[in-house]
């Protein structure tokens, strides 16, 4: 007699028949379905729209196969395909019922519409006005938030109030600041078209960067002011950012103490930028973008790494492990993007072999860029056939099948959930910035009939599309736990997030001071934060799909403004389908 053990979770439908000391599994992928029995991968099969296929293996080798087409998110028929071997009296049809019933309501469970993604897509900017530093606007819609930072730098004698704290914490760190700029910039550039009526909001969360990062660009000549606030003596403080009483210090990178990697993703940055810019307000683009050569040119006239010239005001906090190497051919294929001067085309084709192009890289970050630069200037040669870059189409492949189960490449972790895994430490940082890259290639290669080629295979921009949805939908509450790692969105989503500002009662509700000490109470309460950070993304589970919302926890529940800015672009993309 046949004993089921089904389990259902995220991005698989697993069934499991136990006869006779044989298992035979299903794991659906994106590229093709395998078939594995007795842990032997026995069976491919081409994916035809979107598939779930079970396969019961008898003791007489005869097998039946349920298939349940998916079209968009809604199940659309259900029917029974015999293969060669088929046995009509391999189970009952009653069974049969249950199992299609049974998985597919668990596959199906979590449908998000494109209007769900549109919430989502909203929140995941609003989230960014949480994090302002500054005087804050008439039309602030986090209303918790008040002024904060706005002598930051006069004791240097230069202003650099505005800009974003990075995390849960008051620091102004430009590094990460520069990279989520530049994703936000790039989120727009790809699929602003999608993003409807939050286009204005989105514009808004760049500006509200570039207008600092060009205050630091310009303030004084060879030198870009590169960090607002000492982290070592602002993390032995628990207070919101209008109360900071931690020495504001400005750190600066220069001709003497160069820091070439913060400086090439701060010209990343203003180029992107400018091409947001450049219909809606073409002077403002034409500074970024003038102020981006500019910078470029002094990151890579003065080479260094900023790590070794500021150290432990930036390790390890944002140590540049990564080197410089990686942010000046960023730098250089953003403002070749922008411009289209054929003097950073020559940079990029004279220096890129030193620069990481010859490399595969498979980690895209606030530190390192490689694999991101491979995919911009595959673009290039995806549309003009530029034979200088068929080697960034060519890596960009190897970074893409590497993240595809079933492919001869594939090397990623994902948790049992379906989650891809990469750290310990806010991993769904890289879970936002690969899903981005998915999604973006995926545009390329279909804007221009290409595919990846994964040694002797192939997989689509479909595909991609895919394997990027399963992400989105995981972090937005497709996931065992069935929690959204979005903060406000969804019925369940952390309460206990690791956040000054959120977690400390706002100006409003407690007008009077709460002191760098006192904070520490609403660090360790068992209370839910007094303020929504609506929107923020959050570290996440581990690798075995756990997480504790638990504030002091800061692995998984510290949200960051590199978390959320490639995430807009990905809302935004499946915002538009239906």
């Amino acid at each position: 007699m046949l004993k089921p053990l089904i389990t259902v979770s995220k991005g698989f439908c697993m069934l499991s028949i136990q006869q006779n000391g044989q298992i035979c599994a299903v794991d659906p992928v994106i590229s093709m379905n395998v078939l594995s029995l007795n842990n032997r991968r026995t069976t491919e099969l081409p994916v035809y729209k979107w598939q779930l296929l079970f396969h019961i293996t008898q003791t007489h080798n005869r097998s039946t196969a349920i298939h349940c087409s998916k079209y968009s998110s809604r199940l659309n028929s259900v029917e029974l395909w015999r293969g060669e071997m088929a046995s009509a009296t391999t189970f009952s049809s009653m069974l049969q019922f249950f199992f299609i019933i049974f998985c597919c309501l668990g596959y199906f469970s979590f449908a998000f519409t494109s209007q769900d993604y549109a919430n989502a897509l909203e929140k995941s900017i609003l989230f960014f006005e949480g994090q302002r530093s500054g005087k804050l606007p008439s039309n602030q819609r986090l209303t918790w938030r008040g002024d904060s930072g706005l002598s930051d730098g006069s004791s240097y004698h230069v202003n650099l109030a505005g800009g974003y704290y990075d995390a849960g914490d008051n620091v102004k760190f430009g590094l990460p600041m520069a990279f989520t700029t530049t994703l936000l910039s790039w989120s727009v550039i790809e699929f602003g078209s999608s993003m409807q009526n939050q286009i204005e909001n989105a514009k808004a969360a760049i500006r509200w960067s570039t207008d600092y990062l060009l205050k630091a660009a310009t303030a004084t000549p060879d030198t870009l002011y590169v960090q607002v606030g000492d982290p070592n003596l602002d993390h032995q403080c628990w207070e919101r950012p209008e109360d900071m009483d931690t020495p504001r210090n400005v750190y600066k990178v220069t001709m003497q103490n160069p820091g070439s990697d913060v400086a090439a993703e701060t010209a990343a940055a203003l180029a992107a930028a400018s091409i947001v810019f450049k219909e809606s307000d073409s002077s403002y683009s034409t500074k970024l973008l003038h102020t981006a050569m500019k910078v470029f040119d002094f990151a890579d006239r003065y080479r260094g790494s900023y790590s070794s010239s500021l150290s432990s005001a930036v390790c390890p906090f944002y140590c540049s492990y990564s080197g410089y190497q990686d942010e000046l051919l960023w730098g250089a294929s953003w403002i070749h993007r922008a411009s289209q001067n054929g003097s950073y085309l020559a940079y990029i084709q004279s220096n890129g072999h030193t620069m990481g192009s010859d490399d595969d890289d498979y980690s895209f970050s606030w530190d390192d860029k490689r694999p991101g630069t491979k995919i911009l200037l595959s673009k290039e040669f995806l549309e003009k056939t530029t034979a200088e870059f068929q080697l960034y189409k060519s890596h960009s492949d190897n970074y893409i099948c590497s993240l595809i189960p079933g492919t001869s490449s594939f090397q990623a972790q994902y948790t049992p959930g379906g989650l891809f895994y990469k750290a310990s430490e806010s991993n769904l940082q890289y879970v936002t910035s690969t899903t981005f890259l998915l999604l973006t290639y995926a545009k390329y290669l279909g804007s221009n009939g290409g595919v990846a080629r994964c040694g002797g295979s192939t997989v689509t921009a479909e595909s991609l599309v895919a394997q990027a949805k399963k992400q989105v939908d995981y972090i937005l509450g497709d996931n065992p736990a069935k929690m959204s790692y979005m903060v406000g969105f969804g019925n369940k989503y952390p309460q206990h997030v690791h956040h000054r500002g959120s977690s400390v009662p706002s100006i409003h509700a407690h007008p009077d001071r709460i002191s760098c000490n006192d904070g520490f109470h609403y660090l360790y309460s068992g209370s839910p934060n007094p303020n929504v950070l609506v929107g923020a993304i959050l570290g996440g589970p581990d690798n075995r799909d756990n997480f504790a919302d638990d504030r002091n926890n800061y692995r998984q529940s510290e949200p960051a403004t590199y978390i959320n800015a490639p995430f807009v672009g990905a809302l935004a993309f499946f915002s538009a389908k239906n």
